[in-house]
């Protein structure tokens, strides 16, 4: 099946109250293990890349690995740029073949904010590739990402945001974080309900890895249509590596301990796609 825009899944999915799962890969193998967790649950996919792992190996290396993946398998997977954090690297996901785009001027103040996330969505409607963009900052540290002052989405200012910008999704601020939790977080799904009620484009969830499954549920059944994982699949992958090498010290051939990897991290993706209830929807 050839790679396939977001919109349509994420619609779907927020028609129908389940989300889909959105998946950081940062190589070949976390590519094939999380489409081989997709095509056994039936499930399907969007697999991400953010500014940090584009410049470990470029955008149009991680288009074909995805696209070859994609191609092969008997369920939709869309391949979305993650924290895209200028226009011309936007530009550039675009043109190399990426099914989905997100421009995330948070950082920015909120009318630079919605000048740039337009300019995106301009150049991006002809192409009918979806745009998504982040009101408030998700706190943490994940790759380059870094945000100490994090700052919940403000409901009003999300109406605006969204009919000024144009954007399919909005990824919104409610206490999550990028990396490693060092407490269970604190969620605001009140701000989440209200964001909804006043919403109606599918919204998006980041910093998922670390939250409890049933606090991920609670943030669907109130309007999450797509939940971002990244760390928690860093994490799988890399203990399974490590396994493997403690059991096998002597062992140098990097596929050995690559299918391992890739194990850990289907089990992984295969559980997330349950908690977000998109098994059996493709």
């Amino acid at each position: 099946m050839a790679l396939v825009s977001s919109e349509k899944m994420m619609l779907d999915a927020d028609r129908n109250g389940y989300s889909i799962g959105a998946f950081n890969v940062e190589n070949m193998e976390m590519v094939m293990a999380v489409i081989k967790a997709a095509e056994e649950m039936h499930a399907p996919a969007i697999l991400q890349t953010t500014p940090s792992t584009i410049k470990y190996a470029g955008l149009p290396m991680y288009y074909a690995n995805v696209r070859a993946a994609a191609e092969a398998a008997d369920v939709p997977i869309a391949l979305h740029l993650d924290h895209g954090n200028s226009f011309e690297l936007a530009m550039q996901a675009l043109r190399v073949g990426y099914t989905s785009i997100m421009i995330d001027g948070s950082h920015e103040a909120f009318e630079d904010n919605i000048a740039v996330t337009r300019r995106v969505v301009d150049a991006c409607r002809p192409s009918n590739i979806p745009v998504e963009a982040e009101l408030g900052k998700v706190g943490g540290k994940e790759d380059d990402l870094d945000c100490n002052d994090p700052g919940y989405t403000d409901p009003q200012d999300a109406v605006r945001f969204v009919a000024e910008t144009g954007i399919s999704s909005l990824a919104v601020a409610i206490g999550t974080a990028h990396g490693i939790y060092k407490g269970e977080p604190k969620l605001d799904v009140e701000r989440l309900s209200e964001i909804r009620k006043l919403v109606s484009i599918p919204l998006v969830l980041h910093g998922a890895s670390g939250v409890p499954d049933e606090a991920v549920k609670d943030c669907i059944r109130r309007g999450i249509s797509k939940v971002n994982f990244a760390t928690e699949l860093r994490i799988a992958y890399s203990n399974g590596v490590k396994d493997f090498l403690k059991a096998n010290p002597d062992a140098f051939d990097p596929k050995k301990y690559g299918v391992v990897g890739m194990e850990y991290v289907t089990k992984l993706v295969k559980e997330k796609i349950k908690v977000c209830g998109c098994d059996n929807r493709a």
